[in-house]
């Protein structure tokens, strides 16, 4: 390992890998690091991606998709059946990853860009002088080692130590956290081109369950629960997961089983520090009301090493010029509608299973197929005014983007 590079990415996950490999394609010398010995290991999502999404950053690659899905199903607590077209039913529906496989793939990109990839590497710290990040402390296989960069990136998920060593609050809340647990269940009877959600507080209190279809008779079968919804006394996400599986395939088998938290909590205040820049679950920007973070992930990803590249070739790696080359982008594109989607998803989370039926029952007969997302929300709210009061806020902007869309 070198004592010097251009950009130190910590985190070999997608958002980590696109940095790295976006970086590399402009000519940075660049060091991925990931703290396990396996990249894509262990799957900690549903591994649900749309289509027209991936393909702005990759060539699809057959290998690593499991199933093609062309639409998803919502069930409300009474079993009240909404159908959705793939292009409305959001980054989640399109391809269902072998993550395993599509993680790596990624890594392997930003390698033949040029960047250097080193498994089993944990950082330890920052090596902070004059209020800048310096470098990052590293442990390799039982030594240690420091490592000087222009620019750290932050991609190390959730749990993200890098931006509170530079002095970021990236603290959770409960209400910010979604609680997973995810099964792969062999030897179910589903539907291999459609994704499922199921609602309601005692189906899965402030979350969803997901079957997503993996091919060949397999799923993920998977639960989020929101962090304020659980408490000492109640039922453990797990749990809840248990009794649905149970309940929908009795005959399945489970053959894997994987936890996790998701960041649930909007665009955090900031994401940048002098010489480093968070992106992913790091940066908290995966979508507050699916949790999905791949694509999200992605985007920032690119931002990030293109903002690295002109920021080290102007010489100025100061906070100011990354807030300008990256957070700015950032939170007046993907940052807005993220902003728009928490003020959706506190909205949807205090709601009762009565609620959730009644907003079913009242778009039962749309025809979804020619809608867009903001024509759904405006929908909904039109016929439960009272009921979505809180989303009056979103009102005009709703209304003119959905006026623009019929146009």
């Amino acid at each position: 390992m070198k004592e010097r590079y251009d950009v130190i990415v910590v985190g070999a996950g997608p958002a980590g890998s696109i940095a790295a490999k976006t970086a590399a394609e402009k000519g940075l010398d660049v060091l991925l690091i990931e703290k396990r010995q396996e990249i894509g290991a262990p799957v900690r999502c549903a591994e649900g991606v749309s289509k027209e999404f991936l393909r702005k950053h990759v060539e699809i690659d057959k290998r690593w998709v499991c199933a093609d899905v062309n639409g998803s199903r919502v069930y409300a607590p009474d079993g009240t059946k909404v159908e959705m077209a793939e292009k409305l039913s959001g980054k989640e529906v399109g391809f269902v990853l072998e993550r395993k496989i599509f993680d790596r793939a990624l890594a392997e990109l930003a390698a033949k860009a040029g960047a250097e990839v080193r498994v089993r590497t944990r950082a330890t710290g920052l090596v902070l002088e004059d209020g800048f990040v310096k470098g990052i402390r590293l442990m390799h296989l039982g030594k240690e080692y420091e490592v000087r960069a222009d620019i750290i990136i932050g991609a190390d998920g959730v749990e993200s130590k890098v931006g509170r060593w530079a002095g970021i609050d990236t603290s959770l809340k409960p209400a910010d956290i979604e609680t997973c647990v995810q099964y792969l269940v062999a030897g179910v009877d589903i539907d291999q081109e459609c994704c499922e959600f199921y609602l309601g507080n005692e189906i899965a209190p402030g979350g969803y369950v997901w079957v997503f279809p993996k091919g060949e008779g397999k799923a993920n079968v998977g639960i989020g629960i929101l962090g304020s919804k659980g408490g000492k006394f109640k039922p453990r996400p797990v749990d809840y997961l248990n009794k649905f599986v149970e309940k929908h395939f009795p005959e399945g088998k489970i053959v894997e089983m994987v936890f996790g938290g998701v960041p649930v909590s909007g665009n955090i205040e900031k994401f940048t520090a002098n010489g480093l820049m968070l992106i992913g679950d790091a940066a908290r920007q995966a979508d507050p009301i699916t949790g999905g973070g791949i694509l999200n992930g992605m985007d920032a990803g690119k931002m990030a090493g293109e903002a690295a590249y002109k920021a080290i070739s102007a010489g100025d790696v100061s906070e100011e010029k990354l807030e300008e080359l990256y957070e700015k982008r950032w939170k007046t594109g993907i940052g807005k509608k993220i902003d728009t989607n928490l003020i959706v998803k506190n909205c949807f989370v205090s709601l009762s299973d009565e609620d959730l039926n009644s907003l079913a029952h009242s778009v039962e007969d749309v025809k979804f197929e020619s809608m867009r997302l903001l024509d759904l929300l405006y929908a909904l709210f039109k016929a439960n005014r009272k009921l979505l009061w809180e989303l009056h806020v979103l009102f005009k902007d709703i209304a003119v983007e959905a006026a623009k869309n019929r146009l």
